[in-house]
């Protein structure tokens, strides 16, 4: 299946993209499109506590199923004051 991953902030940098689809085998979960990006990215390994997810717009849990064409935002957490 494809998804499209979109990724923000630092995610972005160390991904070097912020949209791009992706090709996953079914079946298939968000927490593993994460270890599939993270296995090209290794750098991204200690955001994975702090990052949310949300599918087609949705915040929703890593465990969550994936369908194609499903739309995958990754989000870093927001600081500021």
């Amino acid at each position: 299946m494809t998804v499209r991953v979109l990724a923000f902030a630092r995610l972005r940098e160390l991904l070097g993209f912020g949209e791009r689809r992706v090709g996953i085998a079914e079946p298939a979960t968000i927490d593993g499109l994460w270890d599939l990006l993270a296995a090209a990215s290794p750098q991204l390994a200690p955001l994975r506590a702090s990052t949310r997810f949300a599918r087609n717009g949705e915040l929703v849990p890593s465990a969550t199923a994936l369908r194609d064409g499903d739309e995958i935002a990754l989000m870093p957490p927001v600081g500021g004051g």
